[in-house]
Parts: C-alpha cells; structure tokens; sequence
C-alpha cells in the first residue's frame, strides 16, 4: 500500500511541466444492477445509509492533502460509475463543494454525470443542473430491448427515451449516448435501427463500444455454456463501418476512435486521458494520473471506505509509466494524431528515427499515414487499431 506522502515523495522527485488545466475524476460504484458483462468496481445500491458513509468517505479523501502537483487549475469534474444519477443532489451538492474547497475549478468547467435510464426524475435533474451539472453520459447502450434484457440492464428502450426527454427538459444542451456493437445475435439490421433512432434524437456527442467479454462476469459464463452465441467480430467490424459513414452525415465528426460529436461538443474530460494531461481521481478503484506517475485505490468497495474512515487515502499502487509510449498509443486514437514536433519537445527523441521501420511498415499496409507533421491512423488503421498501439509498446 502507498501513503499520502510517499505519493509526494514520488510527484516531488520527478514533477513535469504541464500547461494543461488538470481534471477530477469521482467514483461512484452504486447500481441499481448488475449488468451481465461489466467488469467495472461496482456494488449493488442497498439502502441510503450505506451510498452516504461512501459519500462521507469520498469527501473526507477529496479534502484530505492532495498530490504536490495538483496546485493548477481543474475544468473538467466527471462522475463515473456505477450509476452517479443515484446520488440525489444533496450528496452530489456534498461532493462538489467537496471538490470545489480542494482545487481552484475554472468558471467553464465542463463537469458530467453519469447516468443511466430511468434513475433520474424531473426534480433530480433540475438538482443537478443548479449545481452546475452540464453534460450527461447516458448509458444507452441499444434501444433493443431483447438485448437489454441479455446485459441485464435495468432498463427497457422506453426507459431511455422517456429519460433523454427528461435532460431536454432540464436544459441539458449538452448530452452524450453510449451504444454497444457486437452483441451476441446482433445483426446488421438491428445495429442500423440502434443508430437511426439515436441519430433521430440528436445528441451532441456518441460513444461506441465494442462488446468485451470478460472472465468471471455473467455473460461469460452464457457464452462458454453456450446458452449465447458468441459475438461475431467480422459482424461488429462491419457496424463500425457502417457507424463512420452515418455519423458523419448525420454531422456528428469523429475525433477519437470511439467517439463522434458536434463541433465544440467533444469530451474535454476524456480527451484529458488521450493526451496524456493530469486527471486526479477520488472513490473505489479511482485510477490518478499526476504528469509522471499512475496510482489507483482500493477496488473493494467496503475496504476503501474503512480505509479512508482510518487514514483519510486509500491508495493501493504507485508506478512509473512509460510516458512516450502511452503518449503515442493514446494518441494515436484521436483524430488529429500526434503533433510529431510535440513528440520531439517533449521526449527528447524524434518519433520517425527511433521508430522508422515500425512506421513504415504500418504505412505501406494502410494502417497510419504522415501529414503535415502529424502520424495518424487511417480509416483501416482505426479498425486495426491494437495491432498500430503494439508496434509501439
């Protein structure tokens, strides 16, 4: 385990210059459910009691001393989960003042919930817009409700049509869906219906995920009995394909692999983690990274509390990344690419020498291409992307 002032010691000793404003990423684990393939630190909701000793917990780790660099500004707060939108806005209101006593948060902050279907109301949502809430990450995932009832979502399509209608009329202006491709049994057809209906509504931002399986979960065990039919990756490459030409004619840009907004609409938080800029997270299993080193805290949900009620941190690794690579993976997924020039100011090294055969071997495959002193992924690139990011590891 790490305390607090080895954590200093380890910022201290080899802080990095960083011209961005940082982020603050908060953990709230509460779900009404589990779903059948989440893999994420996660706890059933309970009682009240419970969701307030952790929000209890979670201020008293916000307010208590934080890393030595964290002396810049933060515009980017994001709730992630679990379901934030359980929180009523009380505790969400504890949280950011919480928030707001430790960092000097900029007046634009883009600050965002998560949330998921039918756990909010009208009265929640306007809670949450007073206390400056601007963007919602709505878990959509499919308006299919065959395939709702497979991840044990919670919700049903009607759910989540009743709750975008909702944020509208809260005054959400600015609002993102997620969507999940490659379902088990998810045809081509049923991905296109998924889309024309969230495209009809018109969000300002898409993420898309494609559907991972992960050992120990629920629908891994559906998948190895064989009570489900294995995803078909040929099938999902091909609903991503069908993802980047109606996106775009619907106006929505692609600037991350994954993710599709209206100008000026983009995820400033996330895009945070792609550029390799400083993001401090607080709550069970929150991962912070301070410009040099990547810690995380307990994932146990009961153990994290107990440990912050005992000692204010409860942070259980500490290390040393590899920044050039991950500069280079990460960014590699966003649209722009990498400044080449920034590389170079930033690592000492010119990426085009030190990897010239791994660049020009992508190249001449179509994978990455070099323009106007950026290397970036081509559209064939970004449906091979993990095979790109290993020539680079």
């Amino acid at each position: 385990m790490i305390t607090l002032s080895e954590r200093r010691m380890f910022t201290e000793a080899s802080k990095v210059d960083q011209g961005s404003s940082a982020g603050v990423y908060l953990h709230i684990p509460f779900c009404k459910s589990r779903c059948s393939y989440c893999d994420f630190a996660t706890d059933v909701f309970r009682d009240q009691a419970s969701v307030q000793r952790y929000v209890d917990a979670l201020c008293r780790e916000i307010l208590s001393e934080p890393p030595a660099s964290a002396d810049g500004e933060v515009d980017t707060i994001y709730f992630g989960g679990g379901t934030p939108s359980l929180l009523d806005p009380k505790q969400a209101a504890q949280v950011i003042d919480a928030v707001r006593n430790r960092f000097d948060i900029s007046r634009d902050a883009e600050i965002t919930m998560e949330m998921n279907p039918a756990t909010v109301s009208a009265g929640s949502l306007a809670g949450y817009r007073e206390l400056g809430v601007n963007r919602a990450s709505f878990g959509v995932q499919t308006f299919n409700d065959r395939d709702l009832k497979l991840l044990a979502r919670g919700h049903d399509a009607n759910d989540a049509r009743q709750t975008f209608k909702l944020l509208r009329e809260a005054g959400f202006a600015n609002i993102s869906f997620d969507l999940i491709a490659g379902l088990p049994g998810q045809t081509l057809e049923d991905w296109e219906r998924n889309l024309n209906e969230a495209l009809a509504m018109e969000p300002e931002h898409l993420s898309l995920y494609l559907l991972e399986v992960h050992q120990g979960t629920p629908l891994a065990a559906q998948l190895r009995s064989g009570r489900r039919p294995m995803p078909d990756e040929d099938a999902a490459a091909e609903m991503y394909e069908v993802l980047l030409d109606r996106t775009a004619s619907a106006g929505l840009l692609q600037y991350e692999i994954s993710n599709f907004a209206r100008p000026g609409f983009e995820s400033r938080h996330n895009t945070k983690y792609w550029r390799l800029e400083p993001v401090y997270g607080f709550g069970v299993s929150a991962h912070s990274f301070d410009g040099v080193n990547r810690y995380w805290n307990e994932r146990d949900t009961a153990a994290y509390v107990k440990r912050i009620e005992e000692t204010s941190s409860a942070i259980a690794g500490c290390e040393d990344i590899d920044a050039a690579s991950e500069f280079v993976f990460l960014g590699l997924r966003l649209d722009q690419g990498i400044d080449l020039a920034e590389y170079e100011r930033r690592f000492r090294r010119d990426l085009c020498k030190t990897h010239h055969a791994e660049i020009a071997r992508l190249s001449e495959n179509g994978l990455v291409e070099i323009d106007t002193g950026t290397l970036k992924l081509t559209r064939k690139g970004m449906l091979f992307s993990n095979e790109v990011f290993a020539e680079f590891v």
